[in-house]
């Protein structure tokens, strides 16, 4: 190792050797020129921390810098260091700091998988591989800026449902990080990125479509023109205003007879009991109950597996363009068996257990109220308005009666009569009309 005023015309004869050598500046402590036997020449600075560890940080390649600026960065970082600072170390740890795509594995196997349902988890890993790893995956964990969440989040406009959705997940993606220390804390990129306005959609089966489906049902039992466990399925979902998922994978040992209650013990928000009603115990007793099969709704074609979501979808939609009734999700069921449970008078807290909502808001989201008693309650409210209006002289008598007596004082006299508009005092200004003479206040 030899030393020497580094200055460009003495890196440039700098030859390479069979192996690392290096020279050091004579002008700034530490700063030194790294000649490798490929014919590489790299600027580097070796200091001790104030913590006692010694370090030689790379700070760039002669040709992408002058000896000037590699020299007026060792000076800085020697500053730092004094300061109590560690470039080297900062360096270092950010090289090794793990990728987004390394945070978003660590957040699938600690936290989804031990958490979530498998559905979830599956839709966590679809968002993660096509939208999440394509354009920020590889990207440093703590680099990570809100606009980036931005642009990612922008460039989903045309679906704003799955862009809700995918923001949903970074923002709790990043709150790990800050848990694990990959950012510092309150560092969430995803914070202030607004989430897309999505439009409220009508999946409101009307009382109408409710007839013309049972009675389409009713036939199609009585006809055998669908298949029964697509009927009981419906009937099931209806008479529990439940989630599709939890009447496909319902299981016989899942009902208690004795406590009238079917317990799942798993579902959407978690474990669920809900009572067993006389509408629910009439089609237990007349469901058909295949040997050796576990579910209530099997499917078709292997009785020891719950009916795939696309057969029960598959045959909903065709069941409903038979009834000729418009076309609607399953989860339909649901919204229309809670503005029954609504409508039938029951306190809030009771309607919340029947539809196993956690919240009166969630619940009031699945309420839908009928378009003829929007306008029966309208007509109502036009009728007590008109009984007001068109109060009797000894009614108005009475009302006036109990109004608190206003002041009585004279009206101002002006030319055009008793009404002057209000005006500044002081402003008041009169001016006459040349053609009429006329004075005007």
């Amino acid at each position: 190792m030899s030393k020497a005023k580094l200055t460009k015309t003495l890196v440039e004869a700098a030859k390479p050797q069979d192996r690392d050598y290096e020279i050091r500046d004579t002008l700034t402590p530490g700063f030194l020129l790294k000649v490798t036997p490929a014919g590489g020449k790299v600027f580097m600075l070796a200091h001790t921390t104030v913590q006692g560890r010694r370090r030689k940080p790379a700070i760039g390649r002669f040709g992408e810098m002058t000896v000037e600026q590699a020299r007026a960065v060792a000076r800085d970082w020697l500053a730092d260091v004094r300061r109590g600072a560690d470039p080297g170390g900062e360096r270092m740890q950010h090289r090794r700091s793990p990728t987004v795509e390394d945070l978003c594995e660590r957040f699938m196997r600690e936290y989804s998988e031990p958490r979530n349902r498998p559905s979830t988890i599956r839709g966590n890993r679809q968002r993660i591989r096509g939208h999440i790893n394509p354009k920020i995956g590889s990207m440093k964990v703590q680099d990570v800026t809100r606009p980036d969440i931005a642009h990612l989040i922008g460039a989903m406009q045309a679906t704003p449902g799955a862009a809700n959705l995918l923001l949903s997940l970074l923002r709790k993606i990043f709150n790990m990080a800050e848990v694990w220390g990959y950012r510092p804390d309150g560092s969430n990129p995803c914070r202030h990125v607004p989430r897309y306005p999505e439009r409220a959609r009508t999946t409101f089966i009307t009382d109408d479509e409710m007839r013309r489906l049972f009675a389409y049902m009713n036939q199609a039992e009585r006809e055998g023109l669908e298949h029964p466990f697509i009927l009981l399925a419906i009937r099931l979902q209806f008479a529990f205003a439940a989630r599709r998922s939890e009447i496909l994978g319902l299981r016989w040992e899942w009902i208690d007879y004795d406590r009238k209650r079917v317990v799942w013990p798993d579902s959407k928000t978690g474990g669920m009991s809900k009572p067993l009603t006389r509408e629910a115990i009439a089609l237990f007793d007349r469901a058909p109950r295949l040997t050796g099969s576990p579910f209530v709704i099997p499917a078709i074609f292997d009785p020891k597996a719950p009916m795939p979501e696309h057969t029960y979808s598959g045959g909903w939609a065709r069941i409903l363009q038979r009834a000729g009734v418009r076309h609607y999700g399953t989860h339909a069921i649901r919204h229309r068996a809670a503005t029954d449970i609504a409508n039938s008078g029951v306190p809030a807290k009771i309607g919340m257990a029947l539809t196993a909502h956690k919240t009166v808001a969630m619940f009031m989201r699945y309420v839908h109220p009928e378009d003829e008693a929007i306008r029966a309650a309208a007509d109502q409210v036009a009728d007590l308005r008109r009984d007001i209006s068109q109060a009797t002289p000894t009614q108005d008598r009475e009302m006036t009666s109990l109004r608190r007596p206003a002041l009585s004082l004279p009206p101002p006299k002006t030319a055009f009569g008793a009404y002057r508009p209000l005006r500044r005092a002081g402003k008041l200004r009169s001016t006459r009309n040349p053609s009429t003479g006329v004075a005007h206040g």
